[in-house]
């Protein structure tokens, strides 16, 4: 009986592959919207609110007192524009270092250290996000393994930590396996027949790179860079470990005026900036074309 319905199910879904598609797609589509879309909404639609300074109460007015405390103020501006500016510069130099380390897993090595690069690629996201921060703390120490390694060779020791310079090099070796891997994948999938055509064609080495490799591995820089530069604007730990004082993000922000001040409102005004940020980002990549298809 049971065997019998099965089969028939079987059946209808082998002859609607339509309906076999919607019903695999249901529950993370279901799951998708119920949680993250709708999460999205209850965050713009509560940034238009307001905190009552005297009960603590959210009042439901719909007001843009919000977005004019955050842009009138200069302290808030230079805060996103800092947060906005270090994702920038995390996601270019993580390309940079990322592009020819991929290259040389794709053409040049061998099985042997191909297998090698990607455990050390893959071993650091094993270990804890704050482990990770932590053993950088120490490196950036005034009596740390920089400092140890400048006086070896014979230079005077730098105060690095804490500052600026220590969170743009921690965001870039914290995000930089999720750019490696993504562009990995694109130059994988380019053939090597497009090489030998553009040596044949009398091509050097750097106008193969820009004609050739870099257009065709464009979507997993895109796709590289849109974790890295994201994951960045949303980060709000390691400024408070390695940035110090004075090195607030917008998730510093954020964070601050959903437990300290207890302004909810506010937050989510505040923290929709990398969200539009996010998304003028997405668009001017698919505008260039980076998300076609090679």
């Amino acid at each position: 009986m049971l065997s019998g319905a099965v089969r028939r199910v079987s059946v209808i879904l082998w002859r609607k592959p339509g309906l076999s598609a919607g019903l695999l797609l249901a529950p993370p589509l279901g799951w998708f919207l119920l949680i993250y879309i709708a999460a999205l909404a209850a965050l713009f639609i509560s940034a238009f609110w307001t905190t009552d300074s005297f009960t603590g109460e959210i009042d439901r007015t719909w007001t843009l007192s919000n977005f004019q405390a955050i842009f009138g103020s200069e302290t808030y501006r230079l805060i996103a524009l800092r947060t906005i500016f270090m994702a920038a510069a995390v996601t270019i130099t993580d390309v940079i270092l990322a592009f020819p380390f991929a290259y040389f897993m794709v053409r040049l090595a061998s099985q042997r250290q191909r297998v090698a690069l990607f455990t050390l690629v893959l071993v650091p996201l094993w270990s804890s996000y704050l482990a990770r921060v932590y053993a950088w703390r120490l490196i950036f120490a005034h009596e740390g393994v920089l400092n140890w390694v400048l006086h070896g060779l014979g230079f005077q020791s730098i105060e690095i930590g804490y500052t600026n310079w220590a969170m743009w090099i921690v965001f870039s070796y914290i995000w930089l396996p999720f750019m490696i891997m993504p562009i990995y994948a694109a130059l994988e999938r380019i053939p090597y027949s497009l090489f030998e055509a553009s040596l044949d064609l009398g091509a050097k080495a750097w106008r193969t790179f820009f004609k050739v490799i870099l257009p065709l591995a464009m979507p997993g820089v895109v796709a590289g860079s849109i974790f890295s530069f994201s994951l960045t604007l949303g980060d709000y730990i390691t400024p408070v470990l390695v940035g110090g004082p004075g090195s607030d993000f917008i998730g510093n922000v954020v964070y601050a005026n959903v437990g300290i001040a207890n302004n909810v409102p506010f937050a989510a005004a505040y923290a929709s900036i990398p969200l539009v940020v996010m998304g003028l980002y997405l668009m001017a990549a698919r505008r260039s074309g980076a998300f076609d298809v090679m």
